[in-house]
């Protein structure tokens, strides 16, 4: 492999090719790394998967290697070019877009799709947003397998009471089952990033592990309750409800069984579900 990336720096030299840091552009041409994110995907032949950022192919390489059917998508036209003249024989479409604009249910099912993974080496800067995409659009995806930031990893994974937990955490476990499947080291990295990344798993649930009245009102509370960390929590919600007086949500939170002393990252989304269904009836009674 070692002369396959020499060959490949070449030839991104020969194309007077320069990283853009404004679309977080750290490539890895680490094979072993990129072949263990693939079987970790537990990608087999005639799987469809779409690669968010193809940058200079390397993912999509071992993706076509396992037998997958692989639509990438790449915000950098310039190195679209590129990749056509190195995948000119191959099984895969690319796709030139930034993908927080684009419907990847549409762009699959025109390649006759009923169905897909998505394995990527995520841009830093889109995670969060990207991640939240991919889950609230309750897409027709079957599995996520990513590299992100480490830092944001564990907070997916967090618990009540820790620093990292918060309304990422929440709203993630809501739609899905997340894993941290293993750390990687920046020095993989070209050019080397400024955090450590780990590769995580999220797994699309079919059913919400909550029931809910109202998700909308379900993740005010949850963003109202993180908006201020140091609140208490019946300060944090005041302002989720408008005409909601301070005495009436008092009594949402001693009927929910919660003290509304204490803050709202230490309650579990089963407790901010009890919490919205609560006040959802409460609401109700005052109409």
């Amino acid at each position: 492999m070692e002369r396959g990336c020499l060959t490949l720096r070449e030839i991104l030299k020969k194309h007077n090719f320069r990283y853009k840091k404004k679309w977080g552009q750290n490539f890895i041409f680490e094979q072993n790394l990129l072949q263990r994110i693939v079987t970790e995907a537990g990608i087999v032949p005639g799987d469809c998967v779409v690669e968010i950022g193809a940058g200079v192919g390397t993912l999509t390489r071992e993706l076509l290697a396992q037998g997958a059917q692989v639509l990438a998508i790449e915000i950098d036209r310039t190195l679209l070019p590129l990749l056509a003249s190195l995948f000119a024989e191959e099984n895969v479409v690319f796709v030139q877009g930034d993908v927080m604009q684009l419907d990847l249910d549409e762009l699959t099912r025109a390649q006759g799709w009923s169905g897909y993974k998505v394995v990527a080496n995520l841009p830093y800067y889109i995670t969060t947003p990207l991640v939240m995409k991919l889950l609230e659009e309750e897409a027709e995806i079957e599995d996520i397998v990513v590299m992100m930031q480490k830092e944001v990893a564990a907070r997916l994974m967090a618990v009540p009471g820790t620093k990292e937990y918060g309304a990422l955490t929440l709203a993630v476990q809501y739609y899905a089952e997340p894993e941290i499947l293993f750390p990687v080291s920046r020095h993989v990295f070209q050019p080397v990033p400024q955090v450590d990344s780990a590769v995580i798993r999220l797994k699309p649930r079919k059913e919400p592990p909550v029931q809910v009245e109202d998700k909308a009102l379900l993740f005010r509370i949850i963003k109202a309750a993180f908006g201020q960390r140091r609140k208490v929590l019946l300060n944090s919600l005041l302002k989720t409800h408008p005409g909601v007086e301070k005495k009436t949500l008092g009594e949402v939170l001693v009927q929910a069984g919660i003290d509304s002393r204490i803050r709202g990252e230490v309650l579990s989304l089963e407790q901010f579900a009890i919490l919205s269904n609560i006040w959802v009836a409460k609401i109700k009674q005052m109409i």
